[in-house]
C-alpha cells in the first residue's frame, strides 16, 4: 500500500447498517482510509422483523468479543430462547434455539453498530450522505454526494440494503420475483397471549409462499409483519397490508389476540432481495456489494443481519488483500464472491430449495409438524428448517 495516495480515501463504504459497519470494524486495524457514509442520520428506522440472529454474533465475536458484549446490553431488547411455528392446520411446534439471539428494533440495534465503529476505529462517518452517481475510472472510484461533495476512493463498498445505489448503477438487474420477497411490518402492544423470548411464526394455507410474524422487541411491544414472495403478490395481485389486517382479525390462531392491541404507526412496507437463487456477480472492477446489496436474505426464516455482517467481514479481508496485492481487477474480486458462495451462499440454495418445495404443499408443513413430535425426529424437523 502506498504511504501517500492522491485519493480522499482508500475505502468508500456506502451503508452503514449491518454489513457496512461490519466491514469497517474487519478494517479497523488494516492501516487504511475508510470512509462509511450513509443517507440518514442515526438512530434510524429500518423496515425489518427485528431478528437479530446467532450467527450474528458469532460473526462479530470473532472480530472482538467485546462488541458481542456490548451489544447485550442493549435496551430495548427480547432475549429469545425459542420459536413456535404454526401450520395451516393450526398445529404448532416449539423449536429451541442453540445460538444466544436477541430481537431489538433496528433503530436500537443499528445505532449501537456504527457507535462501535466511531468509538473503535478511525473510520471518517459521513451521516445524511447519499449517494448520488458513480463512476469507476481506471485507478479509483468517484462519488458525487447529494450534498454535492465529490468523493474519491481506491475501492468502494456497497452495503446499502435491498435498494442498493451501488448495485443500481455497477450491476444493473431487472427485479426477479422469483427471488424476491415483499414484506410490511408495524409495532403494537398489549398483545394477548404472546410471551417474552418466543418468537411466533403462522402459516396460512391462503398464502402458504409467505407467513405471519409476531417478535417481542422488549419493553411489551411486538414487531409484527407479513411476508410473501413479490411473484405470489404481483399474481394474485395481494395488498399486503390489507391481507396483514385481516390475517391478524381472522386467522384462528391470531383472532382475538389483537382485540385490545394497540398498532404504534402505521403498517409500512419493504423488499427482501432473497439468496440462493441464480448465480450473479456481486463485485466487479473496485467495487464489492455486501448484505442485501448482495441478496443475501435468508430465503426460508427471512433473516439478512446474520448474513450482511458475515459478508461484510468477508469484504474486509478482500479490501485489505486488494491493497496488499495492488490489484482491484473484476478477476482479483472474484475471489470474494468465492469466499461468499462458499460460507453464505450454500445454505441459502438449501433454504430457497426448502421454500420453494413447500411453498405450494400445505399438507406437507402439517405431516413435518405432525412428525416433530414422533420422539426422535424433531431434532431433524429443526435441522432442516435451520
Amino acid at each position: 500500500m502506498p504511504v501517500s495516495s492522491p485519493f480522499d480515501y482508500d475505502v468508500a463504504i456506502v451503508g452503514a447498517g449491518p454489513a457496512g459497519t461490519a466491514c469497517a470494524l474487519a478494517l479497523r486495524q488494516s492501516g487504511l482510509r475508510v470512509a462509511l457514509l450513509d443517507k440518514a442520520q442515526f438512530p434510524r428506522d429500518k423496515v425489518c422483523g427485528d431478528a437479530i440472529p446467532g450467527h450474528a454474533f458469532k460473526a462479530l465475536r470473532q472480530l472482538d468479543p467485546a462488541f458481542v458484549e456490548a451489544l447485550w446490553q442493549l435496551q430495548p431488547r427480547d432475549d429469545v430462547r425459542d420459536s413456535r411455528l404454526v401450520a395451516p392446520s393450526g398445529a404448532s411446534l416449539t423449536l429451541q434455539w442453540k445460538l444466544p439471539s436477541f430481537n431489538s428494533p433496528r433503530e436500537t440495534f443499528d445505532a449501537a453498530l456504527l457507535e462501535l465503529v466511531r468509538k473503535n476505529s478511525t473510520t471518517e462517518i459521513l451521516e445524511n450522505t447519499g449517494l448520488k452517481t458513480l463512476q469507476i475510472e481506471p485507478d479509483h472510484a468517484r462519488l458525487t454526494t447529494t450534498d454535492g461533495r465529490e468523493i474519491t476512493a481506491q475501492l468502494v463498498i456497497g452495503c446499502d440494503g435491498a435498494n442498493s445505489a451501488v448495485g443500481r448503477k455497477l450491476l444493473p438487474a431487472p427485479l426477479d420475483r422469483a427471488h424476491h420477497c415483499a414484506g410490511v411490518r408495524a409495532y403494537y402492544e398489549n398483545v394477548a397471549g404472546a410471551s417474552s423470548g418466543t418468537t411466533e411464526f403462522f402459516l396460512s394455507s391462503d398464502y402458504l409462499a409467505g407467513y405471519v410474524w409476531l417478535f417481542p422487541v422488549g419493553v411489551g411491544r411486538y414487531n409484527v409483519g407479513l411476508g410473501m414472495l413479490s411473484e405470489v403478490v404481483a399474481k394474485h395481485k395481494v395488498d399486503l397490508k390489507e391481507v396483514m389486517t385481516k390475517m391478524l382479525a381472522t386467522h384462528p390462531e391470531l383472532a382475538g389476540r389483537f382485540a385490545e392491541a394497540r398498532q404504534l404507526g402505521p403498517i409500512v412496507g419493504f423488499g427482501l432481495p432473497l439468496g440462493g437463487g441464480r448465480t450473479r456477480p456481486i463485485s466487479g472492477t473496485r467495487f464489492i456489494l455486501c448484505g442485501d446489496a448482495a441478496s443475501l436474505i435468508d430465503p426460508l426464516q427471512g433473516h439478512g443481519i446474520d448474513t450482511a455482517i458475515q459478508s461484510g467481514i468477508l469484504a474486509g479481508a478482500q479490501a485489505a488483500a486488494c491493497f496488499a496485492k495492488q490489484d482491484f481487477s473484476a478477476g482479483f474480486m472474484q475471489e470474494y464472491d468465492a469466499q461468499v458462495a462458499h460460507k453464505i451462499g450454500r445454505k441459502l440454495a438449501k433454504s430457497y430449495r426448502l421454500m420453494r418445495f413447500l411453498s405450494n404443499k400445505a399438507w406437507l408443513v402439517d405431516t413435518a409438524v405432525r412428525l416433530a413430535r414422533v420422539p426422535g425426529l424433531k431434532p431433524w424437523v429443526q435441522r432442516a428448517i435451520g
